[in-house]
């Protein structure tokens, strides 16, 4: 057995990889007893086979039997204009035996023209098109009017049989012939399907790839020899589509969608304009890689949108993932395929077998777009031993012409968590999306939505598991409850439900080692229960209802009450929901301050916050996204990173927040006072700070009597901070310099 990497067989273009594939089906099919295995290394497709390089050079030149391609429903494809069709009659007229499939299947097609009577058709097509052409040079207006009418009439009744000339291909073509109808075309109930690779039924726009097909054969091989040789140029443009040898005898021909970089056109070169630079190796032998994908559109027609083709590893598009990305590909996209790179040897039946299922699951579902596929792989959706994915985008990217886009490399992973925790939200995530990106859609919802879809390709496409990725995952998650609650009109006409409270590993996925994370998962984990309602600080955010059972569940609430404004900044954020939860405590009677956290807040975070050493916008969004989780039962302080900094919150600080503590040493308790809280909320730590030390030298509590005078933003920033939870060490570490004889037995954690 001999290996031989073929460099100029790589991942990208689709051309490219089509044609390691074209390669790799001949000589399976042609020369089985070469038996032949391939496998992709990084950007190498390595064929492995008992041929070695100069027999495989010798197979394809003097052996190689071109798979029949016609295509006489397209307009394009020369069938229309008769047996005299230069390029068609070239071929069919060759009397070398490695083109005797191509002869009989050209018979075919002009016999299943002739039953259906489309054979007058086309000469009347031809006929009153010359007449037009006539007239016009006769300036003759209602004659060419005439003969445009008949050019029209008689295209018509030819697209009218154009499904029963395809149904009479299929009956009356051999066996051979067949895995190119299967690639091109499939009748459905809903009419004629497209698989993306071929275009309409093998044509692009005015590119008919079955008569481009035969035009580079002409150029290959001399079909005026009986034996059909190789032309002269033909090794050396083998040697270049095979091994990437330099060469020169580049064409200007068409390769349409396949390859871009190759096509031409505006700024392809250091110039205007550039002509395109064809092998036609390159064409042919990609025509001949597209066909394995025929068996498996027929074995999986079926449909996730009525009318739209399910194809092997083919999804909806999806805006997001790559440089380029807008959200208007989507609109203008036939789709994007997922073309698999495996590293493992395999057959060409392994390697048919794999393309026939061509599946993707999320979970039980099967994947529908870009972002779906994503997660099937991060999730092991799609697992044969496949390594990586090369993703393409069918785009529009010149005038109306369709390009077939590399847009990333996806490596199959092993252990990826995060696609797990978002499976708990993956039905609203399904019935989010298409709402989000439809034309009426609030402009702060379908940002939300393109974060969301961004996030998710980002955490699924990272080399491994990614705390920040994770972080901003659940960050969009938050921005989309937030542009939902925000637009409450669209949101309820669209029966949009609130995200379902997510699983508590969220805190684990996502933890980093800064204060606004520690913060924010700590005010997140605060909870009430007030006359048999949970009030949880999501509560506060937005009108909503939440059922923490199995399954849990959130739907929205008719009772706003308690719901603040989150525009602003963290501080007047805080304030407001301080504020309600000062209500909430009267209604609860007692004296001690109401506080029940799953994490509580370390005081050197706290001291970061007022002093203003802290990201405000960064800290909402993730406050948003951290009270989408449900904490449970279980404290988790111990999950996150205790600051490396000693710092201490101001003495203000600690004086204030000795009256909100909802636990003190020997059982002591201090009542509630809401205007400690109002003075400073609104600046004047003079009389807070006075107030303060009242209550508590009231409430017997051991306090050094030193009034201070902290006014204005920063008696503010000390307000909103007194909402952060604290554990009875961490309260003792944040007040001790204020009532060091009240903590003098409490050692800090």
């Amino acid at each position: 057995m001999h290996t031989i990497p073929l460099a100029g067989c790589t991942p990208t273009p689709l051309a490219a990889y089509l044609k390691a594939l074209g390669i790799f089906r001949i000589l399976s099919q042609q020369c089985p007893e070469a038996i032949p295995r391939a496998h992709w290394e990084i950007n190498t497709f390595v064929l492995s086979s008992a041929l070695d390089q100069e027999a495989l050079r010798g197979f394809l030149l003097n052996q190689y039997a071109p798979s029949p391609l016609v295509a006489p429903w397209n307009g394009g494809g020369g069938f229309m204009d008769g047996d005299d069709e230069p390029t068609i009659s070239m071929v069919a007229k060759s009397s070398s035996a490695r083109f005797e499939a191509y002869r009989a299947i050209i018979n075919a097609a002009y016999d299943a023209m002739s039953g259906l009577g489309l054979t007058s058709i086309a000469k009347e097509i031809r006929s009153a098109q010359e007449d037009r052409k006539a007239a016009k040079k006769l300036r003759n207006k209602a004659a060419e009017k005439l003969h445009d009418d008949r050019v029209k009439s008689a295209k018509s009744a030819f697209q009218d049989a154009k499904a029963s000339l395809f149904l009479r291909c299929r009956n009356t073509f051999s066996e051979r012939a067949l895995e190119w109808l299967d690639a091109a075309c499939v009748l459905t109930e809903e009419g004629a399907k497209y698989p993306p690779l071929l275009g309409t039924g093998g044509n692009d726009g005015n590119l008919d790839f079955t008569y481009n097909f035969m035009q580079r054969l002409t150029e290959l091989f001399d079909l005026a020899d009986h034996a059909a040789p190789a032309t002269p140029e033909a090794a050396a443009l083998l040697d270049n589509a095979l091994f990437a040898k330099p060469t020169g005898g580049l064409a200007d021909k068409p390769i349409g969608q396949f390859s871009p970089a190759v096509g031409g056109g505006a700024n392809a070169s250091t110039g205007f304009d550039a002509k395109s630079t064809l092998n036609p190796w390159d064409f042919v032998l990609a025509l001949e890689g597209a066909l394995l994908f025929a068996a498996a559109t027929i074995k999986r027609l079926e449909g996730t949108e009525p009318g739209q083709l399910v194809y092997p590893f083919c999804v909806q598009s999806s805006g997001s993932g790559y440089g380029s990305s807008a959200t208007a590909d989507e609109n203008d996209a036939r789709c994007e395929i997922w073309m698999p790179l495996w590293q493992t040897p395999v057959s060409l039946s392994e390697l048919q077998s794999l393309l026939a299922e061509g599946r993707a699951s999320v979970g039980r579902r099967p994947a529908k777009n870009g972002m779906d596929f994503a997660r099937a792989v991060a999730s092991l959706g799609v697992d044969r031993g496949i390594g990586e994915f090369q993703r393409y985008g069918f785009h529009v990217r010149n005038g109306l012409a369709y390009f077939a886009t590399p847009l990333q490399r996806l490596r199959v992973h092993r252990d990826h968590v995060t696609a797990d925790l978002l499976a708990a939200c993956d039905t609203w995530i399904q019935r989010f999306l298409p709402k989000a990106k439809s034309a009426n859609a609030p402009g702060s919802v379908a940002r939300a939505a393109r974060r969301l879809e961004a996030a998710i390709l980002a955490q699924c496409t990272a080399a491994q598991a990614n705390h920040r990725m994770a972080q901003a995952l659940l960050i969009s998650l938050g921005d989309c409850e937030r542009a939902l609650g925000t637009s409450a009109t669209w949101t309820t006409e669209n029966y949009l439900k609130p995200v379902p409270p997510l699983s508590a590993d969220w805190i684990d996925a996502t933890a980093t080692d800064d204060p606004e994370f520690r913060l924010a998962a700590a005010l997140a984990s605060l909870g009430l229960w007030v006359n048999k309602q949970f009030f949880p600080l999501r509560r506060h955010l937005e009108p909503v209802k939440l059922g923490l059972g199995s399954p849990s569940w959130a739907d929205w609430d008719d009772d706003a009450a308690h719901v603040v404004s989150s525009e602003g900044s963290a501080t007047s954020l805080l304030i407001a929901i301080m504020r309600r939860r000062l209500l909430l405590a009267q209604k609860l009677g007692g004296d001690a301050w109401p506080e029940y956290a799953r994490l509580t807040a370390w005081p050197a975070d706290i001291a970061a916050f007022i002093v203003g050493d802290f990201d405000d916008e960064r800290f909402i969004r993730l406050l948003w996204g951290l009270c989408l989780v449900a904490f449970g039962d279980k404290d988790r302080t111990s999950q996150l990173a205790r600051p490396e900094s000693d710092a201490l919150p101001p003495a203000f600080y600690a004086q204030l927040k000795l009256c909100f503590a909802a636990r003190l040493p020997g059982e002591r308790q201090v009542p509630v006072t809401p205007s400690v809280f109002h003075l400073a909320a609104a600046g004047d730590g003079t009389r807070a700070s006075e107030q303060a030390l009242r209550r508590l030298h009231a409430s017997s509590i051991p306090v050094s009597h030193i009034m201070i005078g902290l006014s204005g933003h920063a008696a503010e920033r000390a307000a909103a901070a007194l909402l952060f939870p604290l554990w009875d060490s961490q309260l003792a570490q944040a007040c001790e310099s204020v009532a060091r004889q009240l903590f003098a037995q409490t050692v800090p954690a």
